[in-house]
């Protein structure tokens, strides 16, 4: 029976553009190849025997709008961190700075005086009231139809937030504001994040890594999901089925036909399933799209479509993942700072801003740098729920390390296994870099004594999420706006969607705007099913 709606991938945006479409009346059949929901938005007992179910990929949440979260009615709780972060001093690792979201002018200046940077605070608080702006500005958009460029340049209201964010390279603007190499550091991280860049190019990929990471939810705030990343696809999940959507995991799709027409295959099965459909949603890679999709030679492809299809065929990750749970957090060598509230928001080691070109300069060369820069997160801290009532009561804590600047192409100097061994072992060295005590001591043992650490190269993420390359954003991110030239005719392309494909819209990371956990491809690629006539 031909459905309305098939929905290639059942990670997150997938579920959300299920849930709108199954409450708007459409039939809707999801298709996920493995067996559970979510995509990389799961909580998994990664250690054997142990109770703790971590946010194995994602683990943040900034993007998601409160608009999706209400018009589907879903169950989902969020904790705001009071520490936004901290970040030893490299040369000095017994000082650091910590950014203490609750503090007063006077402890706040403190704060940055300890560290030398005083001369940077007015500075850091200039730009972060500008980020602000962007962020209540720009923000409400990402549900809506694309704003031009110049619509959103007037939004945004500020001809200097214009210039130093998104015409100028983010390196620039950072190093005319701040004198500081670690408050640069800290600063040019967002811009960094699973994207291998330097930050002066012009092509100015890390500008827009920025913005997506200071806009969210109108305020820039990165939340902790209770219950994990996984009770936020849970809901989606319960949305769409208790909308009537048909959501089958084990289901592999073999190929889609321009026309509507999708097969796949169960796993177990032999066979190849048909399902015909008015239109077709594709929440995976483009990359992954383009080879599923059978030739169609009676549709030219518009000039902006081909070109941004062109960015995405070959994505390239840039980090490397990694989950411990710890029998207790580690001593730091900064005697002042109580491990609490260091570990409580996000926790920068090795990461001064010449520290961060010195990795790009490594890795661009096909080394691992050294030392690696590292990202922690503590989701304990603010969430005990996803450990098991005894082991939260014991003292022990998940982290998350994410580790920049460890591009895909590493993978042509060594081997996966040989690459990941050597990432684990630098992340390790990296924390201890700034630790009192090495943190092999307090990792906990699992079931049969082993440590409880997992490490996740981008090539385990190609295999695991099928992520080509390991790319956290399917590809390059795009500007939340039309460039100038850009094709707006069709509802698709109003809602940044489009393919080259009138049948098949994106509704994933590869979407404009979309990126991180934030459902908004989901929504977007609903609205623009929703406002066309399929059939």
């Amino acid at each position: 029976m031909p459905h309305d709606v098939v929905i290639i991938g059942g990670g997150h945006n997938g579920l959300t553009a299920a849930a709108y479409l199954a409450r708007a009346g459409r039939s809707v059949l999801l298709l996920e190849r493995s067996e559970h929901l979510g995509g990389a938005a799961v909580s998994a007992q990664a250690f054997d025997g142990v109770d703790a179910r971590l946010s194995r990929y994602s683990y943040l949440v900034s993007l998601l709008p409160q608009r999706i979260i209400d018009d589907l009615g879903l169950d989902v709780q969020l904790v705001r961190r009071r520490f936004s972060s901290y970040t030893p001093d490299p040369a000095d690792p017994a000082r650091g700075l910590l950014v203490d979201r609750e503090a007063d002018a006077d402890a706040s200046r403190a704060a940055f005086e300890r560290i030398g940077a005083g001369d940077d605070l007015d500075a850091w608080n200039a730009l972060y009231a500008e980020t602000a702006t962007l962020a209540h500005r720009l923000f409400p958009t990402l549900t809506e139809p694309l704003p031009t460029r110049d619509e959103a340049r007037a939004l945004i209201g500020d001809d200097r937030i214009w210039h130093d964010l998104v015409e100028q390279p983010l390196g620039a603007t950072i190093e005319a504001r701040f004198a500081s190499d670690l408050v640069r550091g800290v600063v040019a991280t967002d811009g960094l994040i699973g994207t291998f860049t330097d930050l002066d190019d012009p092509a100015l990929d890390a500008n827009r890594c920025f913005l997506y990471h200071v806009i969210g939810g109108g305020t820039g705030d990165w939340d902790v999901p209770v219950g994990g990343m996984g009770a936020v696809t849970g809901e989606l999940a319960r949305a769409a089925r208790e909308a009537g959507a048909e959501l089958v995991t084990g289901a592999e799709v073999t190929s889609i036909d321009p026309s509507g027409e999708v097969r796949w295959q169960a796993v177990g099965e032999s066979g190849e399933r048909m399902s015909q459909a008015g239109v077709v949603l594709a929440n995976v890679a483009p990359a992954v799209l383009d080879r599923l999709v059978t030739a169609d030679a009676s549709h030219p492809v518009p000039s902006v479509v081909r070109e941004r299809l062109r960015q995405l065929a070959a994505p390239e990750g840039a980090q490397v993942k990694v989950n411990l749970l710890l029998t207790r957090l580690p001593r730091l060598r900064d005697a002042d700072v109580a491990p609490e509230a260091a570990f409580a928001g996000t926790f920068h080691i090795n990461e001064l801003e010449s520290q961060l070109e010195a990795a790009y300069s490594d890795a661009a060369r096909g080394r691992i740098p050294s030392p690696l820069p590292c990202e922690i997160y503590c989701h304990t801290l603010s969430d005990p729920s996803i450990l098991a009532p005894e082991l939260a009561a014991s003292g022990a804590h998940t982290l998350t390390v994410f580790g920049l600047h460890v591009p895909h192409r590493l993978l042509e100097r060594f081997g996966n296994d040989e690459l990941r061994a050597a990432l684990q072992a630098a992340v390790l060295a990296s924390l201890n870099s700034v630790l009192a005590e090495p943190i092999e001591g307090v990792i906990a043992p699992d079931a049969v004594g082993r440590p409880c650490i997992e490490t996740k190269t981008t090539l385990d993420l190609e295999h695991a999420l099928a992520m080509p390359g390991g790319n956290i954003f399917h590809g390059p991110l795009s500007w939340p706006w039309a460039e100038p030239g850009a094709a707006l005719a069709s509802p698709a392309e109003r809602w940044g969607v489009a393919t080259a494909h009138p049948r098949i819209l994106l509704c994933g990371a590869g979407a404009v705007r979309g990126g991180g956990v934030s459902g908004i491809g989901g929504h977007n690629a609903a609205m623009a099913v929703l406002e066309a006539s399929f059939s």
